[in-house]
This record gives structure tokens, sequence and C-alpha cells, in this order.
């Protein structure tokens, strides 16, 4: 099993910079997890007169798994945990596998939980 997930990130009232910043601390936290491989996602052309920012991929990152089984489970846990430690701010995440789309934001734990369980069953070896 080697899959590529696509990670977007987002943060009510945060610009470009501050997604772009968050991604960046959680790509730090995939990286210590030990995933494959873990790149932003690449930016398209700015528009003239921009800083440089595309707001349709500002925060996203491409995550290659590898072959480990857990390594889908561990992509999970980290992103579920950037979205607890948002306290009152509302964060969103949103996980891509194939077109398989998982989005994460205000669910409840137990939502989550079922939630992922599916995406991720969908995407295991058998």
């Amino acid at each position: 099993m080697s899959a590529a997930v696509r990670v977007q990130l987002g943060e009510d009232g945060a610009d470009a910079e501050r997604v772009d910043q968050l991604a960046g601390y959680l790509r730090g936290e995939l990286i210590d997890r030990g995933v494959a491989d873990v790149k932003a996602l690449p930016a398209g052309e700015a528009p003239p007169g921009s800083r440089g920012f595309d707001v349709a991929t500002a925060g996203g990152l491409l995550v290659t798994l590898g072959k480990s089984a857990d390594g889908l489970r561990s992509v999970v846990a980290a992103v579920r945990e950037w979205l607890s430690r948002g306290g009152r701010v509302k964060r969103t995440v949103r996980l891509e596998i194939d077109g398989d789309v998982l989005e994460l934001s205000e669910a409840t734990l137990t939502d989550q939980d079922k939630l992922v369980d599916l995406f991720v069953s969908r995407h295991s070896s058998s």
C-alpha cells in the first residue's frame, strides 16, 4: 500500500499565511510520525499584484504514506489532534485519496470516530 493523501487545512478568520504556517506545523508532526513524505501542495501561478500565496492551496499538504498499513491511521490521528488544538477557533480539515473525501470540523468525537473508521477501512489493503 503506497498511497498519497491530499490534506487541506482551514481556520476561521485566518489568512493564507496563517493557514500555511499551521500546515507547516502539521507537516512536522507527520514527519515525526514516520510517514514516507510530506510536501506542500504546489501552488498555482499567483495573480498579478498578490503576495505570492494562492488561497486555494495555502494550507495544503501531499502526504505519501509508504507501505505501512498504519500510515493512514497515523495521518488521521495527527490531523484530529491538530483539530482539537484549535480551541474555540473553528478549524476544518479535508483529506482526499483518489477522489474519496473525508471532511472533519465540528463533528462530535463519536461521529469523527465512525467517519474515520469508514474512511480508513476503504483505503486499507485487505
